[in-house]
């Protein structure tokens, strides 16, 4: 296992709240031409996505085998309430989240990341994959989030 994929993924909070960074409520909620989320839906993603990775993460880590069940993301955004989260809280919780998930990931002897559970929609995945997958997700939105800072001009 190549410990420094640990500190990328830690080091993606502070990634997340840079992109938001000097964002108003307004630029959060504006809602792009394209029709696609807002800044405040990508904020509130983030968050869900990275709490059911810390969750799926300590499954493979602790249990023989376990099922990684997957979930359809445009309906969780859907959900009432989910826009009265605020995306900077949403953000914050990204942040510790991360740190903490972190923290066990550092403690995990190498061979943990060579454990395996099943998702239900990509088959058998390790720890590793794990880690590497959500490291590559934050860069993915990452990307979408910038894009929608420069259509505002912020």
């Amino acid at each position: 296992m190549n410990r420094q994929l640990i500190e990328q993924y830690a080091g993606g909070g502070q990634k997340l709240v840079q992109a938001y960074w000097g964002l108003t409520q307004n630029d959060l909620v504006w809602q792009p031409p394209d029709g696609s989320w807002t800044l405040h839906q990508i904020a509130i993603h983030m968050m869900d996505s990275d709490l059911i990775a810390s969750d799926r993460m300590k499954r493979v880590a602790c249990m023989p085998l376990p099922l990684l069940v997957g979930y359809d993301e445009t309906a969780f955004s859907q959900l009432p309430g989910m826009d009265a989260i605020p995306a900077f809280q949403a953000i914050d919780l990204f942040v510790k989240n991360r740190q903490m998930t972190a923290t066990i990931l550092r403690a995990l002897p190498d061979s943990a990341f060579e454990r395996c559970g099943i998702h239900t929609e990509s088959g058998k995945v390790s720890l590793s994959y794990l880690v590497e997958s959500y490291i590559r997700h934050l860069d993915h939105h990452l990307v979408f989030i910038e894009k929608k800072r420069n259509i505002m001009g912020r």
